[in-house]
């Protein structure tokens, strides 16, 4: 008669590397997350002592595909990458391109004026210019220190 010992913490560690399974590979996206999920463009910040400098990576998609709104406080950016007709009669497709409508809020650490605003759209990157307003820029703070008494 073989004696086995019981692990109890056994039945955790496989759960745990099934999970890490799941969610470890992220070279090629899994299609079990993709349904439903929608992608939004990867965004960069750059904040410097006049502007906040905002890249967008829009790959496949033309300018006029584009919608952006700039507030005081945000920009608001939507568009549409369309799915090319494709008509084959031997084989199957796969693709991992999404298709379809997205929009993002991108909130602002500063205010800016919105209506100076400048923008450059080169290889599917979106480049924003967005100047602080002067109150932005002349913002300083005295702090005073009480000594002790």
């Amino acid at each position: 008669m073989l004696v086995r010992r019981y692990n109890p913490w056994q039945e955790l560690n496989t759960l745990e590397r099934h999970i890490n399974g799941l969610f470890g590979d992220t070279r090629v996206p899994s299609a079990r997350f993709e349904k439903g999920f929608i992608r939004v463009p990867a965004a960069e910040l750059q904040e410097t002592d006049d502007a906040i400098h905002l890249k967008l990576e829009l790959p496949g998609l033309e300018a006029k595909d584009l919608d952006i709104q700039v507030t005081e406080d945000a920009v608001h950016i939507s568009g549409e990458r369309k799915s090319e007709a494709k008509t084959e009669n031997n084989g199957t497709t796969k693709s991992e391109f999404y298709y379809g409508k997205f929009q993002r809020v991108i909130p602002l650490s500063a205010r800016i004026q919105n209506t100076n605003v400048t923008a450059d759209y080169k290889d599917g990157i979106l480049n924003l210019t967005l100047p602080k307003s002067e109150q932005e820029k002349n913002k300083v703070v005295k702090v005073n220190l009480e000594q002790p008494a």
